[in-house]
């Protein structure tokens, strides 16, 4: 078997909705999920995406898919990748997807001139945690995330 890449197009926001639906119940998050085939299209291929998509496919066969974006380092003064989804389909894991993915962004992120690579994973994911490790990716025990959403974030309109 084979792992095939390409950036995603906009008649992919079906396949890009599966992912995204998948990953929200292997993160037992559905009910945060809300997102539709049409916000994909806007928001990922419309005049200024704010986010990059690259589709992962074994011998055609959709696999699994990585969303990523630009952030910036101000300690490095450079820019930087944030992976913000790696998702691959369950029975397709352990075929070499998930790493194909991560490799592909760490060389996009090398090609671009970005100082490093950042992404998140839930503390219960041992087997996320495990792989990234493998990898030499570094966890920040040190660092915790916040964030402001739904009506917290609409009260300072």
């Amino acid at each position: 078997m084979s792992v095939t890449l390409r950036p995603a197009i906009p008649s992919d926001a079906p396949l890009i909705l599966e992912f995204i639906q998948g990953l929200a119940e292997y993160e037992r998050l559905e009910s945060e999920c809300v997102a539709t085939e049409q916000q994909i299209r806007n928001t990922l291929f419309g005049q200024k995406p704010p986010a990059e998509c690259v589709l992962a496919f074994i011998d055609r066969e959709p696999a699994g898919f990585a969303l990523y974006f630009t952030n910036y380092s101000t300690f490095l003064a450079k820019p930087g990748l944030y992976l913000e989804d790696l998702f691959v389909k369950p029975t397709l894991r352990k075929q070499g997807v998930g790493r194909a993915l991560l490799l592909y962004l760490a060389k996009l992120a090398n090609d671009r001139g970005y100082g490093r690579m950042d992404w998140s994973v839930l503390d219960w994911n041992k087997p996320a945690i495990d792989f990234y490790e493998s990898l030499g990716a570094k966890k920040m025990d040190e660092w915790r995330i916040f964030r402001l959403t739904g009506e917290a974030l609409a009260r300072y309109r």
